[in-house]
């Protein structure tokens, strides 16, 4: 089944609780080599027929707009799998 995918970050500059919160579970289990964890969202789009270019754009306008939130995520990704 056609996908796209839309992988979402928070932004680069905020605090990331939830993955400072692993990294820290991650370094007292003996991942001493982790310096940091951040932690995003994946969406899949799942289509019953092929992907457009169309999709595609919609996707990437929606991403913008409805799947993330601009003032703390960034959207790093948007790709498709067929």
């Amino acid at each position: 089944m056609p996908k796209i995918i839309v992988e979402i970050m928070p932004k680069q500059d905020l605090l990331d609780p939830q993955g400072k919160a692993v990294a820290n579970a991650l370094q007292r289990s003996g991942n001493k080599e982790i310096s940091a964890v951040r932690i995003g969202k994946r969406i899949e789009l799942h289509f019953d027929r092929p992907i457009t270019d169309q999709d595609m754009e919609n996707a990437s306008a929606q991403a913008s707009s409805f799947l993330s939130n601009d003032v703390i995520e960034d959207v790093v990704a948007i790709t498709k799998e067929d």
